[in-house]
């Protein structure tokens, strides 16, 4: 497998993750639906894991891959959680427009 990722250069790899991670910025810092920011979120996760698997391959380390082992886990549990309370949201608010969230401000 380090023979398939190494046949592409590093360069492309860098570009892809930095476009995905301004994807991600842009969806967090435009869109108001919660749902969207969460994806953002996760597609910004994706970003850096896609550089380091990248950079693991390159440098022959397994240490970026075992990371981006624990940062899918995270992932799974804030997505768990973040769901969790956009449920609960809903059952109040009626709405998971983040603009609507204002009264709940102390």
């Amino acid at each position: 497998m380090n023979e398939t990722i190494q046949s592409i250069p590093l360069n492309y790899y860098i570009v892809l993750s930095s476009a995905l991670f301004c994807i991600g910025i842009l969806g967090v810092l435009v869109k108001r639906n919660a749902i969207i920011m969460f994806m953002s979120i996760e597609l910004m996760l994706n970003a850096v894991n896609l550089l380091l698997v990248a950079f693991s391959a390159y440098s022959q380390n397994p240490a970026g891959q075992t990371f981006v082992f624990f940062i899918m886990i995270i992932a799974a549990v804030e997505v768990a959680v973040g769901l969790a309370i956009l449920v609960m949201i809903f059952r109040n608010v009626h709405s998971i427009d983040i603009e609507k969230l204002q009264n709940l401000k102390w």
